[in-house]
């Protein structure tokens, strides 16, 4: 089995559905409410479980029934949580989230315990590293913490993922520690210091700006344009797959997901992004970010039609 080590946060979601997306300081009714499990850290975990790997997380969750519940739901996809802590001195983070009738959302995150994981828990992990194929790490918790684990990657011989998101005000220093960088076309765009591309050209060019910060691979999420790396052997788009798009939340964490199962797996590159671009899609079909994660069987599924 692959084995893919994730460092990041955990949630829980309160996710709701409406007509449309309030304006500034409007209220909109009549929505559906779902309540899940979250975290772009946690998503990516579910999904490489999903996807059969063998999955580890490093996070924090809060002393509290939200925290009982992370864990609990986590272990049951079975997914290792030894290295899962639990703080009395922060609550579990919560995101609020609205999506309209096509899918796109606004994401509200109170972070709370993920804020908590420090660079000496993730050194004391140091034999999860070891055993690890490939590590992915996200932004939703302390930047030196996922430096650290980057570099513990780097130390103990796994491939990293990077994926710069949600991007930090202050930006990101470290994209030479990550053999693949994954932001989508807005966080290209502020690690670049660029305009959002109009057309895959443009992408390209996005993408190499970003990979001429360190990274090995830099891979740009294009949404219903599909993806466009840039990396040592030239550049290589991949064509979305076309799917009934109800949420988007979680499609990029499926992305990350799948593409470190496909890497663990040996992959060559093009196979691995279309792999995860047949994940990501699925994953818009449903609502919420974990419960939306597909199984093995439904990505072979529409890999093969």
């Amino acid at each position: 089995m692959p084995r893919v080590l994730v460092v990041g946060s955990a949630n829980v979601d309160y996710t709701v559905a409406l007509s449309r997306l309030p304006r500034a300081g409007e209220t909109v009714s009549e929505g559906t409410l779902l309540v899940a499990r979250g975290g772009k850290g946690a998503n990516q975990a579910v999904a490489a479980r999903r996807l059969g790997a063998e999955v580890r997380f490093v996070g924090c969750v809060g002393d509290d029934a939200s925290g009982r519940q992370v864990r609990e739901a986590l272990a049951g996809e079975g997914i290792g949580v030894d290295a899962l802590l639990t703080t009395s001195e922060a609550a579990t983070g919560t995101a609020l989230i609205v999506v309209d009738a096509e899918g796109r959302n606004q994401i509200a995150v109170a972070p709370g315990a993920n804020r908590l994981l420090t660079v000496a828990d993730v050194d004391r992990r140091a034999p999860d590293f070891a055993w690890a194929e490939i590590v992915v790490c996200s932004l939703e918790v302390p930047l030196a913490t996922v430096r650290r684990g980057l570099e513990q990657a780097r130390r103990h011989g796994a491939r990293t993922i990077l994926n710069p998101a949600p991007f930090p005000d202050v930006g990101v220093d470290f994209l030479g520690l990550a053999d693949y960088v994954t932001p989508n076309e807005g966080e290209a765009a502020r690690l670049a210091g660029r305009a959002s591309a109009e057309d895959l050209v443009d992408a390209g060019e996005l993408a190499a700006a970003v990979r001429a910060r360190g990274a090995t691979h830099a891979i740009v999420t294009l949404g219903e344009r599909g993806v466009l790396c840039d990396g040592p052997d030239g550049r290589l788009h991949a064509p979305p797959f076309e799917v009934r798009v109800v949420d988007t939340t979680g499609a990029g964490d499926a992305f990350n997901g799948a593409l470190a199962v496909a890497l663990a797996e040996r992959r060559p590159l093009g196979d691995a992004l279309r792999f995860a671009n047949a994940t990501a899609a699925l994953a818009c079909t449903r609502r919420g970010a974990q419960p939306s994660m597909p199984r093995r069987d439904e990505v072979e599924r529409l890999l093969s039609s």
